[in-house]
C-alpha cells in the first residue's frame, strides 16, 4: 500500500498562486457587489445631477443653495456645488467600481449630512431617514468589503486585493469630513 505523493504535479507546480479575492469571491457574490454598485452609484450620480444641473427635477445650483441656506449651511451655491460633485463622482466610482473604499466614503460622509438635515424624529419615509440610512449602509458596506471582480479596482495595484485597513481608513475619513460638514451648520 502507498500514499499519495505530497510532491506536486508539473501542472500543480506550474499553477498561479489563488489570490484572497480568488477564494473568498464567488460569481454569485462578485455580481451581487456589481449590481449594489451600479444601483447604488447611479440613484446617487441622478442625486448629483438634481444639484449640479437640475436634471430630474433637482433645483440646480442655485436652488439647491437656497435649500442650504435655509438648512442652515454658510455659502449655500458653493456648498451644493460641494454635495452635487461629491454625489456625482462618488456615484460614477461605486459603479464603475473605480477608487471604491474612497468612493463610498464620500457617499457615506454625504449622506450622513442628509442625515443631519431631515433629522431623526422618524424612521419611516416619506418624513423618515429610513432611504438615506440605507443609502449609507450600502455606501459603507461596499467601502468596507470592496466592489468585487468586475471593477476598474482590479486593475489598480493598490487597490486589486482590496484590503479591510483601506476601506476602515476610507470609512473612517468619510465619517469624520461628514460630520465637520454637520458642524458647519448654524
Amino acid at each position: 500500500m502507498t500514499s499519495p505523493s505530497v510532491t506536486p504535479t508539473k501542472s500543480q507546480a506550474n499553477a498561479p498562486a489563488v489570490s484572497a479575492l480568488t477564494t473568498l469571491s464567488t460569481p454569485g457574490h462578485d455580481v451581487g457587489l456589481l449590481l449594489l454598485r451600479l444601483v447604488l452609484g447611479l440613484t446617487m450620480v441622478a442625486h448629483g445631477s438634481q444639484k449640479l444641473f437640475g436634471w430630474f427635477g433637482g433645483g440646480g445650483i442655485s436652488g439647491t443653495g437656497k435649500f442650504f441656506e435655509a438648512s442652515g449651511y454658510p455659502a449655500g451655491e458653493a456648498m451644493a456645488a460641494v454635495a452635487g460633485l461629491t454625489e456625482t463622482l462618488g456615484g460614477l466610482g461605486l459603479a464603475l467600481g473605480l477608487l471604491t473604499p474612497l468612493a463610498g466614503a464620500a457617499i457615506v460622509g454625504t449622506m450622513i449630512n442628509a442625515i443631519a438635515v431631515r433629522g431623526t424624529g422618524s424612521f419611516f419615509a416619506p418624513e423618515g431617514i429610513e432611504y438615506e440610512l440605507l443609502l449609507t449602509t450600502g455606501a459603507a458596506a461596499l467601502t468596507l468589503t470592496g466592489p468585487g471582480r468586475y471593477a476598474v479596482d482590479r486593475f489598480l495595484p493598490v487597490l486589486r486585493g482590496h484590503r479591510l485597513a483601506h476601506g476602515a481608513a476610507a470609512l473612517a475619513l468619510g465619517i469624520v469630513l461628514g460630520f465637520v460638514m454637520v458642524l458647519v451648520r448654524s
